[in-house]
C-alpha cells in the first residue's frame, strides 16, 4: 500500500472512511467476543507526547497490543526533542525503526513536517488545529446507535477548538451539517472552518440545538490556554449543555463529551450521566477505530 498518513481528518476520501468505520464495527465485534485477532504481529508502533494523555495513550497502545504489535512510548522530556533537534531529523531516524508513530502536539506544523520526513504512517493523536481519532470515534458510536450521519444534524456548543474544526472537516465529507455557536469572543477561525452548506452558526447555543440529532460539547479551556481559565468560565457561562439545551435538541438526539469532563461548567451532571450520553461509549470507540485505521494504514484492505 503507498505510504498514507491521518493528519487530519480530510487526509480521507470518504470510501476509506467508511471502510474504517465498518473495519471498526468488525475489530469491536471480535475484541467482545475474546477473539483472537492480531494482524499487527512484529510491527511496532512509535508514541510520541508533547501533550499528557490518558485516552489517547490507553487506546493506542493497548489498541497495538491487542492486534500483536509493541509499543513505544517517547516524551520530549525523554527524548531528543526536548533538546532542540530538528523535527526532520526525528522523523528520519524514527521511522526508520518503527512501522506506525502516532504524534500528540501542539501546532499542526509540527506533525506535518514530521510526516513529510517520515517513511512509515503518521497518526495525528491530537493538534491544537485538529483531533481526528476522536471525532473518528464519535462518529462510529453515533453509527452505533443510530444509524448513518449523513443527512443528520450536530449542535456543537463551546469553543472554537480543534474538535470543532475536525467536525466541520468530517461534515464537508460525510454530508451531514454541524450547528457550531461559540461566544462572540471567542469564533472560529474562517480559515479552518470554510463556509458552506455543512456549517450554520449561532449567536446563541439553545438555537443550535434546536432538532439537532446530535449535542456535544468539550473543555471551556484547551490544553495550553490554562492563564484564560477565569475569563472564559466568565465568557462561557451560557454555553454550558444542560437539561433545557437537551431538550431543545431531538427527542432521540445524543450527547457526546471528548472527556475528561468538567461537571457544572461545560456540561451539568444530569447531562453527561443521562440517559442521552453516550460519551463512555465514546470514550472506549477509540480503541476499536484507531486499531481499525493502524490496520489500513499498514495493510490496506486485505484483511478479513
Amino acid at each position: 500500500m503507498p505510504l498514507r498518513h491521518f493528519l487530519q481528518f480530510a487526509d480521507f476520501a470518504r470510501d476509506e472512511l467508511e471502510w474504517v468505520f465498518e473495519r471498526s464495527r468488525v475489530i469491536k465485534d471480535r475484541f467482545k467476543r475474546y477473539e483472537f485477532y492480531q494482524p499487527l504481529a512484529d510491527r511496532t508502533l512509535a508514541m510520541v507526547f508533547e501533550k499528557a494523555s490518558t485516552r489517547t495513550r490507553v487506546s493506542f497502545e493497548a489498541g497495538m497490543y491487542q492486534l500483536g504489535g509493541s509499543v513505544i512510548h517517547i516524551t520530549t522530556g525523554d527524548s531528543q526533542l526536548g533538546r532542540a533537534e530538528p523535527i526532520e531529523d526525528t522523523a528520519r531516524v524514527i521511522s526508520r525503526m518503527v512501522d506506525i508513530v502516532m504524534i500528540r502536539t501542539y501546532e499542526q506544523s509540527k506533525i506535518e513536517r514530521f510526516a513529510e520526513y517520515s517513511r512509515v504512517p503518521v497518526i495525528n493523536g491530537l493538534t491544537n488545529e485538529y483531533h481526528p481519532c476522536q471525532i473518528l470515534a464519535d462518529i462510529f458510536t453515533y453509527i452505533e446507535h443510530r444509524g448513518p450521519i449523513a443527512g443528520r444534524t450536530v449542535a456543537w456548543i463551546g469553543d472554537a477548538n480543534n474538535m470543532a474544526y475536525t467536525w466541520l472537516q468530517a461534515a464537508r465529507l460525510l454530508d451531514f451539517r454541524v450547528n457550531v455557536s461559540t461566544p462572540c469572543e471567542y469564533p472560529l477561525d474562517p480559515t479552518l472552518a470554510p463556509a458552506g452548506d455543512h456549517l450554520a452558526v449561532f449567536a446563541n447555543p439553545v438555537d443550535a440545538a434546536d432538532a439537532a440529532d446530535l449535542v456535544t460539547t468539550d473543555v471551556w479551556t484547551s490544553m495550553g490556554y490554562e492563564d484564560e481559565n477565569e475569563t472564559r468560565r466568565a465568557a462561557f457561562a451560557r454555553w454550558r449543555v444542560d437539561a433545557p439545551m437537551m431538550k431543545a435538541a431531538r427527542p432521540d438526539a445524543l450527547f457526546m463529551h471528548c472527556l475528561p469532563a468538567h461537571r457544572g461548567e461545560e456540561v451539568t451532571e444530569d447531562v453527561l450521566e443521562g440517559p442521552q450520553s453516550v460519551v463512555w461509549d465514546e470514550a472506549e470507540n477509540r480503541l476499536h477505530v484507531q486499531k481499525a485505521l493502524m490496520e489500513y494504514l499498514l495493510l490496506g484492505r486485505g484483511v478479513h
